[in-house]
């Protein structure tokens, strides 16, 4: 593993790199955010701004979605992918929200996680975006790009988020994940653009990719 100071230069490169940083899903509220990224399980951020917009001006929030009637939501939602399942977690949410938080979004996250339909990461999401209360969301972006670079070790994403959160103060949590996700997702894709990458020289994995790769000299003297 790095050290503090090496993980918070990476960070402050990943910074540099992706300037802006922030969720690419498109929201008002909390409620909507958080509906918006229960949608976006399985699916896109891409794909889920498509079908907000037409779901929100039916059900702005959690009042009106907790009397929705799942053939009602799921043609909204179809495209997202498991729309059945989704569709019942949204009205789920929705009703627990009304009967236990007076239809508010909690800024906690054993009564987010509580609620059907989110977990750790989605909760993460709403609390660091919404809520303004730190929070690292670690998904399968985080999880590649950390262990790659060498920044975390694991493929659990509660143990990699303390690892990261661990090495962050809170007020980097939310814009570290965001940075990292999109990192991801622009450059270090399960086929990484190694050149394109402002961190590739702190990287575990581009250096045993270097290793690998004898040096053209190496190889004219084998030959």
């Amino acid at each position: 593993m790095k050290s503090p100071l090496d993980i918070r230069k990476i960070f402050d490169a990943l910074d540099r790199q992706h300037p802006g940083a922030d969720t690419e899903l498109h929201y008002t509220t909390a409620f909507e955010l958080l509906a918006a990224t229960i949608l976006s399980a399985q699916s896109t951020d891409q794909r889920v701004n498509l079908v907000t917009p037409a779901l929100f001006a039916r059900y702005p929030d959690a009042e009106t979605m907790a009397q929705a009637a799942p053939e009602d939501l799921e043609p909204l939602i179809h495209s997202t992918g498991f729309f059945r399942a989704k569709a019942k977690s949204l009205i789920g949410m929705a009703r627990m929200l009304v009967a236990e938080h007076g239809g508010e979004v909690p800024a906690d996250m054993d009564a987010l996680t509580a609620l059907p339909g989110v977990g750790r990461k989605t909760a993460n999401v709403v609390l660091g975006h919404a809520l303004h209360v730190p929070g690292f969301p670690v998904d399968r972006h985080v999880l590649r790009v950390s262990n790659r670079i060498g920044i975390a070790d694991g493929d659990d994403p509660e143990q990699v988020e303390a690892q990261l959160c661990a090495e962050l103060p809170p007020e980097r949590w939310t814009r570290a994940s965001d940075t990292l996700i999109l990192h991801g997702r622009r450059i270090c894709k399960p086929k990484p653009l190694c050149d394109q990458c402002d961190v590739r020289t702190h990287c575990d994995e581009a250096a045993r990719a270097t290793r690998k790769t004898p040096s053209r000299t190496a190889r004219s003297r084998k030959q």
